[in-house]
């Protein structure tokens, strides 16, 4: 496919300036302010949204249910809205927090030996629960199975994601894998794969090292959003490739959201296993196959496109697109926040976000922005090692 580069947002605004730090803190900021505007309209039809809202959401909104939100069905017991984060950012921070641990890539294994204890043993505050608790308590049944197979059935890490239901469950929280592996979307894409194996098989995990992909890329200097879809579409495979590609192909055509709800829909829905009712998956929904793929990423590509990657843009597209929003939006956020910086993200959804949540939105970055600074002096020394060993190896020419 041919994808046309679309307006930059603004035309003071550039990637070459910005600092590693700039894309990490953007990234991680972006990602979490995405996922808490889209937590309270999740699961429900741009329709019933704009009905719902009197209009399109255009900023932080508050639960769908209101004040009933601890008893009212499906969301219940969660306070999804007034800027809570959802699962999606307590697992991105918690990813974070062994990349603090470990210092260096990481595997399955450093799922197993860090994430899972980090799940099941450490109190934090939880915001949709507006409590204290287990990060286990929170999140949704497809993250539970990590600890289930690798604390309790003692599964090959490697192997553990197998038999999960194949969801965007790993992908929402890969971010870190493209920050750590920065302007190197090849070596994002091989780590985030090893790490989801853990959580994730078939399309789930390939969404999770295309998305880590997509990340990296776009901390590269005079990245566009075009070039990152372009580097995705280079490393997809599959159900997923295809998928992006039809997205993509059709996003190119719009320049608002509102006009690319129904198309950009109707693009995936060949690749989408849940099916046109969101909350009744088909019968064949989340299962392993080489010819779907999720929805989440395809339609965050798609949304970056359309929004020319501004980060307003894209992530209301992507909140208003309703089903899984609060992921498309984490997705899509994380993306958009690298290209451009925290700068790009309204100061105010920022403060209220972090707020609301209870969360230093920059404390992650922080520490994820010295992790990759370390990993990239020991790359360094990898490869030095390697050319040196290989130079002696080939001997001279």
């Amino acid at each position: 496919m041919t994808l046309k580069t679309p307006e930059p947002f603004s035309a003071d605004t550039t990637t070459t300036t910005l600092t590693l730090d700039e894309r990490i803190t953007g990234a991680l900021v972006g990602a979490a302010v995405g996922d808490a505007l889209g937590g309270p309209v999740e699961g429900w039809t741009p329709e019933q949204i704009a009905e719902r809202h009197g209009g399109r959401v255009n900023g932080v909104v508050g639960p769908w249910h209101g004040d009933e939100w601890r008893t009212a069905r499906p969301i219940a017991p969660y306070h999804k809205g007034d800027g809570h984060v959802t699962d999606d950012t307590l697992m991105t921070h918690a990813l974070v927090r062994v990349y603090g641990t470990v210092r260096d890539h990481l595997d399955a294994y450093a799922v197993a030996d860090h994430l899972v204890p980090d799940l099941m043993s450490r109190p934090r505050w939880i915001p949709e629960l507006e409590a204290e608790a287990l990060p286990l308590q929170r999140i949704f049944l497809a993250e539970k199975w990590i600890v289930t197979r690798l604390h309790y059935g003692h599964a090959d890490p490697r192997e553990a994601g197998s038999g999960n239901i194949v969801n965007c469950g790993a992908a929402m929280y890969m971010a870190p894998v493209g920050l750590v592996n920065a302007a190197h979307p090849e070596a994002a894409y091989a780590e985030a794969l090893d790490v989801a194996g853990a959580h994730q098989s078939s399309y789930g995990r390939e969404a999770a090292g295309v998305l880590a992909a997509a990340v990296a890329a776009a901390c590269t200097p005079d990245a566009t959003p075009s070039s990152v879809v372009g580097t995705c579409l280079a490393l997809a495979k599959d159900g997923t490739r295809a998928a992006i590609e039809a997205v993509c192909d059709v996003a190119t055509g719009y320049s608002d959201f509102e006009s690319a709800l129904v198309p950009l829909r109707e693009a995936v829905a060949p690749f989408d296993t849940v099916g046109p009712e969101y909350r009744a998956p088909s019968l064949g929904a989340r299962r392993p196959s080489r010819l779907h793929s999720i929805e989440e990423l395809p339609v965050a590509l798609g949304m970056l496109l359309v929004g020319g990657g501004d980060y307003r843009r894209t992530v209301l597209g992507s909140v208003n697109y309703g089903r899984d929003c609060d992921s498309i939006a984490t997705m899509s956020g994380a993306i958009a926040g690298a290209l451009h910086g925290e700068r790009a993200i309204p100061a105010a959804w920022v403060k209220t976000v972090a707020d609301a949540s209870r969360l230093d939105l920059h404390a992650p970055a922080r520490v994820l922005t010295e992790v990759a600074r370390e990993m990239f002096v020991r790359d360094t020394a990898r490869r030095r090692a390697h050319e040196t060993a290989f130079a002696t190896l080939a001997g001279p020419r």
